[in-house]
């Protein structure tokens, strides 16, 4: 039987849930991710679609045109961002902020994206992926 998790946002109203292990879970030090926690980077996990098994609540939508577009839905009462759909990257699965599996814990990521873009005090195990 594979593993049922559920990630919520801030205030509780909104969720979304998976089964199965993410193909992808990673830390992300790109501008765009950064900017959405307000952070030193996002945690991404990534589910096939077929693996998302329910949304609850209320959400809205950010939307950025273009290839390297996206749609990042968000609690429409607290404004935590808990999934979003890429355009061009894994255009098939559905992005979750890996932080929002508070009750269900993802494994360790193991992949540093956007690495040369990392705060040069953030540093992470050897054996991590990293890409540029």
């Amino acid at each position: 039987m594979s593993a049922t998790r559920i990630a919520r946002c801030c205030c509780g109203d909104c969720s979304i849930e998976v089964s199965g292990e993410p193909t992808l879970n990673g830390i992300c030090h790109c501008s765009s991710c950064k900017r959405r926690t307000g952070s030193a980077f996002g945690w991404s996990s990534y589910f096939p679609d077929a693996q998302v098994t329910a949304k609850r609540g209320v959400f809205e939508v950010y939307a950025k045109e273009g290839d390297a577009g996206y749609n990042r839905c968000f609690c429409a009462r607290c404004g935590t961002t808990l999934y979003w759909k890429s355009f061009g990257f894994l255009p098939d699965q559905t992005g979750i902020a890996g932080g929002c599996f508070v009750d269900d814990p993802l494994p360790t990521p193991n992949l540093s994206a956007s690495d040369t873009s990392r705060c040069a005090w953030l540093d992470f195990p050897e054996t991590w992926l990293r890409t540029p």
